[in-house]
């Protein structure tokens, strides 16, 4: 049986399985799923579960290819069949547990460079149930030798009722390309959007860190230290994945040759050796 770690408090209970990549099982307010969930136990994979951490990156490097410092790796394509390297490498890792309350779990995995990732890092996520609200906290520390790039986010996904809406502001989102990757800027805002018919899978910039879901049965507030948010949902899908990211998708080549300064404008953090990012998220919930 898959070890889970359970955390209540109040009406909210959350199921986490460390070695599924410290992903979340299920968070319930009461026996009502918040997130796509499922019991710990019965967790088949990551991609099943209701969020997981984005570590060492977000989103997708483009076929899997990262220049660095004047040299082109390649690295592991590891949602086949698409040719990218998605989501980092944390969530395909099992995590150890560093502590474990009745409300509170402390995780940590540490990475040798390799062919997924060839820079040493370990990291940390922190999940606290508070009153009404799930807080995680995300922190990662480049063990490397050298300067690298570094990004952190979540992917939650959030169940789709009937009448599910979302609104959140931003300054502009990246269109997409038919190979799921970003082509262009555009300057069009947030959304405030049904659910039921929404077709979207965009990275948002200018984003408040702010997001309002609501149905007949939850109201819920997520929010973030981040400032760039991913959504992905479609009328097929029962769900609605928002996703607090530090950088635009593919942002490591989209700058050129690893421009700091374009880096930097994409959300890529450059962390010297011994240095260290974090991100926190929070969701709030509460009954209609």
């Amino acid at each position: 049986m898959t070890h889970t770690l359970c955390l209540a408090n109040g009406a909210l209970r959350c199921e986490i399985v460390p070695a599924l990549g410290a992903a979340i099982a299920g968070l319930w307010m009461h026996d009502v799923p918040v997130l796509r969930s499922t019991s710990g136990a019965r967790l088949a994979g990551v991609r099943q579960a209701g969020s997981y951490p984005l570590v060492p990156f977000s989103n997708r490097i483009g076929h899997a290819q990262l220049a660095w410092n004047g040299i082109s790796r390649q690295l592991v394509p590891n949602f086949l069949p698409e040719p990218h390297a998605i989501h980092g490498i944390g969530w395909q890792r099992g995590w150890r547990v560093l502590e474990a309350q009745a409300h509170f779990a402390l995780l940590a995995f540490e990475h040798q460079p390799d062919a997924t990732w060839p820079f040493a890092f370990d990291c940390s996520q922190a999940v606290h149930l508070r009153g009404d609200a799930l807080e995680l906290t995300l922190s990662v520390t480049n063990q490397s030798w050298q300067v690298a790039p570094f990004g952190l986010g979540w992917h939650p996904y959030f169940v789709k009722r009937a009448h599910s809406h979302i609104a959140f502001p931003a300054a502009g989102r990246w269109e997409m390309g038919k190979d799921k990757l970003p082509t262009h800027y555009a300057a069009v805002g947030g959304l405030d959007a049904d659910c039921t018919s929404l077709d979207v899978d965009h990275c948002f910039e200018g984003w408040s860190g702010e997001v309002e879901l609501c149905d007949p049965v939850l109201r819920v507030r997520l929010s973030s230290s981040l400032r760039r948010l991913v959504v992905f949902t479609h009328p097929t899908r029962d769900f609605v994945a928002v996703e607090p990211v530090s950088h635009v998708n593919n942002a490591v080549n989209l700058a050129p040759d690893g421009d700091a300064a374009a880096l930097r404008r994409l959300g890529v953090e450059l962390l010297g050796p011994g240095h260290s990012m974090t991100a926190s998220m929070r969701i709030d919930v509460a009954p209609v």
